[in-house]
């Protein structure tokens, strides 16, 4: 019989999965694995922010990846440098001010590590409610832009001949990111949101046959990673975050062997 603890971080863990595997689709078709990079460092700086303020730290760090997503995209607009630099530079400013800001708060006791690489063991009934509900809103809005957001992804210019308005789709993706990375934060961590993101939808990639079902074979690669990573850190004393990270990578290790056939996924460049 598991403990209360380890079913809890199980439901957490798979609630997590199964929002992150459609979302991280688009950023491996579109190329965006920096931008979780961002949104992710970007996350602490919302830590920070939410003892300084005392506020919720789930909705502190989505108001900053959010206002990070909205930087970014008035930049583009107005900054002569290539979408890779600024991100570096929103990437790196988010994490040093939010270093800066932690350290001048010395009556705060903070468990860093929880921070950077998870506490999934130590999730509550709020927390699993929240990952759910917040899950199951973030995948109906996703579902209501697949259509304009993944025909952007294929052709911007044929999306906008079509009607279709990919700037809108972009910044709702951007704050779906955003609330992906709050909710998602105390199961893997800051620095391990992104690969759980990336690894399923790469691992998803070889057998999918169209982009939904690449979605969907995404979100369950994701759920058996978790459920692994959690028996394998139960089994062998090892960090929870990391070693759903580590089971995910077996996976998509298995997923490039040679002897598995491939199905491309059409329309998504590969």
């Amino acid at each position: 019989m598991l403990d209360d603890f380890f079913t809890r971080a199980v439901l957490a863990g798979v609630g997590v999965a199964l929002v992150a595997g459609p979302l991280g689709c688009f950023i491996v078709w579109r190329r965006l694995a920096y931008f979780g990079d961002t949104l992710s460092h970007a996350a602490l700086l919302g830590v920070a922010l939410a003892f300084l303020f005392e506020v919720n730290v789930t909705l502190a760090v989505f108001a900053v990846s959010a206002c990070v997503s909205l930087a970014l995209v008035l930049m583009q607009r107005r900054a002569t440098l290539s979408s890779d630099a600024l991100l570096g530079l929103l990437a790196h400013s988010a994490l040093a001010l939010g270093l800066v800001v932690l350290s001048f708060m010395v009556w705060v006791r903070m468990d860093l590590m929880g921070l950077l690489f998870g506490d999934i063991l130590a999730v509550s009934k709020m927390d699993i409610a929240v990952i759910w509900l917040g899950g199951a809103l973030v995948l109906a809005i996703l579902a209501a832009i697949w259509r304009p957001l993944f025909a952007a992804t294929v052709n911007r210019e044929v999306a906008e001949a079509e009607g279709m308005n990919p700037d809108r789709a972009n910044l709702v993706f951007m704050l779906l990111m955003a609330a992906v990375i709050a909710i998602s934060m105390k199961i893997v961590g800051v620095l391990l949101i992104t690969a759980m993101l990336i690894i399923p939808a790469a691992a998803a990639r070889r057998f999918a046959s169209g982009p939904e079902q690449m979605a969907l074979l995404a979100a369950g690669i994701g759920a058996v990673s978790v459920i692994g990573g959690l028996f394998g850190s139960l089994n062998w004393d090892t960090p929870a975050g990391p070693s759903i990270v580590v089971a995910a990578l077996a996976l998509f290790v298995l997923s490039i062997l040679p002897a598995l056939p491939r199905r491309p996924v059409k329309g998504d460049g590969s």
